[in-house]
């Protein structure tokens, strides 16, 4: 029995192993969320015949729970990279501000939509994706002005912090000013997936995709120094040049993801973590697995967050932020503080 046990825990450990598990349970998820809605799985079996069944479908559940996987994967990718920058297993994809930016940003086009006539034509033809996209970009770009480059780590994140704040409390300012908009930006600050379609799944996957190549090419950067800056600088890597990328990457992932998704919380932190509790790989594995891990843990949120309550549905930021923050109270226990395993990033 004992050599059985060992056996499994191998096999547990192989990152190969790991990813097909992640990719399997997305693949179920993916089908259990075809009939996970109003009408269940009979709209599913009517699909081929009732035209309404198959808009349903094919339409509104499959973007919507591919959408959901994309922006997972997404947010996750930039946590295992701002963790592996900051060298800060506590970092999380909104450190830059972004997620600051992008709620001000969309404020700001709400606020100016009910407002302003003049304004209309050029709000509707941007979006309040396109808002947040560009309030989350805006956002990191101060950050970097604050923090005068990404020359120095601390700088930099402290820098974050403050945008956050401060860029926070301005997009608090426009709905204490313009309150019309608060219920609008409710949807947008508790994160959903219910608006996603076909167009932004893709564009989500397309980004994914880029920036997963890119994350791939840049994980020796990481890997030099997660060894230490002496070191890495040691082994003739370009750390300017590279952390401007690594720094640019976070904030693509991150800004697509809000932009289509909102505020989902924890699964850029959890995701990174949880891997590293099963596997102990080098950077460019982990940016993947996180990517799994990150979709398949944002797929999982979206199905429950219609099923709870059904016929309602919960926001899924809310059901990512418990579970998240459950999973992490978990492992810090687990861990024993400070002499801990998976949450200090000394071992797996």
């Amino acid at each position: 029995m004992n050599a059985v046990d060992a056996s499994v825990h191998k096999a547990a450990r192989s990152p190969t192993l790991l990813a097909v598990m992640l990719v399997a349970v997305a693949l179920f998820l993916l089908i259990a969320g075809l009939g996970i809605g109003s009408g269940g799985w009979s709209n599913v079996v009517q699909a081929a015949n009732d035209p309404v069944s198959q808009l349903i479908v094919w339409d509104i559940r499959l973007p919507r729970t591919l959408g959901a996987w994309a922006a997972g994967a997404l947010l996750a990718l930039a946590g295992a990279v701002a963790q592996g920058l900051f060298r800060n297993p506590l970092a999380d994809p909104f450190l830059l501000g972004s997620a600051s930016g992008a709620s001000l940003g969309v404020a700001l086009a709400l606020a100016f939509f009910g407002v302003s006539p003049m304004a209309t034509v050029w709000i509707v033809r941007l979006g309040l994706t396109g808002a947040a996209f560009l309030g989350a970009v805006g956002a990191v770009l101060l950050t970097l002005l604050l923090a005068r480059g990404v020359q120095h780590t601390l700088r930099l994140l402290l820098s974050g912090v403050v945008v956050g704040v401060v860029l926070g409390a301005m997009g608090s300012l426009v709905l204490l000013i313009v309150p019309e908009v608060m219920q609008a930006m409710q949807a947008f600050l508790l994160g959903s997936t219910a608006f996603v379609g076909w167009t932004s799944g893709l564009l989500m996957l397309v980004v994914w995709l880029v920036c997963m190549v890119l994350a791939w090419l840049l994980s020796p950067v990481l890997d030099g120094l997660a060894l230490g800056e002496a070191t890495a600088q040691s082994l003739g890597l370009p750390l300017a040049q590279m952390r401007v990328a690594l720094v640019a990457l976070i904030a693509l992932a991150t800004a697509t993801a809000v932009a289509q998704t909102g505020l989902i919380a924890f699964v850029g932190l959890a995701a990174p973590h949880l891997v590293r509790s099963i596997v102990k790989v080098t950077h460019g594995r982990l940016v993947l697995l996180s990517s799994l891990a990150g979709g398949a843990l944002l797929m999982a949120a979206d199905l429950l967050a219609r099923l709870l309550v059904a016929p309602q549905e919960l926001p899924v930021g809310v059901l990512t932020a418990v579970l998240g923050g459950s999973y992490l109270i978990w492992l810090m226990q687990r861990s024993g503080g400070a002499s801990g395993s998976t949450m200090d990033g000394r071992r797996s």
